[in-house]
């Protein structure tokens, strides 16, 4: 059994799944299918076929089930769309200094660039 197992797409824990992954398991969180290229401990983009094993028939879709006899899941796989993008955003606003506020009233905007100019606001 494999401990810290995580969803590839959405990053929700998988710990209470049955194991070995079947071919349909599903991420209860999500939906997404898991017996995918993504969550496998063999994917490598940066290989050929994107895939680590050598003798293991190349798979087109990387995020769809598939039937490959080489599948092992790999524990904490990261995830692809952000399973965790809250985090994320933070700590690229703390690198940035950004506040994460969309809520900025037009006015106050017209404001600042005012301000930046030296000009009247309308």
């Amino acid at each position: 059994m494999i401990d810290n197992l995580i969803c590839w797409k959405c990053g929700a824990a998988l710990d209470a799944l049955p194991q070995p992954l079947s071919r349909r398991a599903e991420c209860p969180n999500c939906h997404a299918e898991l017996h995918v290229c993504r969550l496998c401990r063999h994917f490598d983009p940066a290989k050929a076929k994107h895939c680590r094993e050598p003798v293991a028939d190349e798979v087109k879709d990387k995020t769809r089930a598939n039937f490959c006899d080489w599948f092992q899941p790999q524990a904490l796989a990261s995830s692809s769309s952000g399973g965790n993008a809250t985090a994320k955003r933070a700590e690229l606003e703390s690198l940035f200094g950004g506040t994460g506020d969309k809520t900025t009233e037009p006015s106050s905007a017209r404001q600042a660039l005012a301000d930046l100019f030296d000009a009247k606001p309308d």
